[in-house]
């Protein structure tokens, strides 16, 4: 393990644990942590970190065990749903693992993550609210569409595999400006 990747493993690792604590702001928290090893990697310089896919899926089980940790404390349609979609995505990390082809990860899309947001921002905001079941359902089929447009952007497209942090600040910078 190259120094780079150890600090940020930490990074991520101080990160994931903020949700044990404050599930809500902890969670979205953990999940910009996540986003920051693209600034990371285009700014330290200790090392490089060989194969990023498998680096980054790994360091994701410790933002997702922590949600999980959190989920499993609820009751109801809330915790069925999340343990169901935390088991779904660990088979797609499983066989991304022993494949590594990238595509198996939209296949097994984090929804996990989506849905756990869903939940904490739900329980903070309306804590008396009872979801009836055919806004469950709603409320996971955005959650699916939202997350297999991410997966599909990171693994499917591979969109953001060329640019350096800085490099998509100054992109999305060069887009709106061109608007005005």
């Amino acid at each position: 393990m190259t120094l780079e990747q150890l600090v940020i493993a930490l990074i991520r690792l101080t990160g994931s644990l903020l949700v044990l604590r404050w599930a809500f702001l902890g969670a979205i928290l953990a999940i910009l942590i996540d986003f920051s090893d693209l600034f990371w990697m285009g700014f330290l310089d200790l090392g490089g970190i060989p194969n990023y896919q498998t680096f980054d899926k790994w360091l994701d089980l410790i933002y997702m065990f922590a949600f999980f940790t959190v989920a499993i404390k609820w009751s109801g349609y809330d915790k069925s749903i999340a343990i169901a979609l935390f088991f779904f995505r660990m088979i797609g990390f499983v066989v991304f693992e022993l494949t590594h082809i990238r595509f198996f990860l939209f296949f097994f899309p984090n929804v996990f993550e989506f849905w756990f947001l869903f939940v904490v921002a739900r329980k903070y905001y309306r804590p008396q609210q009872v979801m009836s079941l055919k806004n469950i359902c709603l409320v996971l089929l955005i959650c699916l569409i939202l997350k297999l447009g991410q997966e599909w952007i990171l693994h499917g497209g591979k969109y953001l595999d060329s640019f350096t942090f800085f490099e998509a600040l100054e992109n999305i910078y060069n887009f709106l400006y061109f608007w005005e």
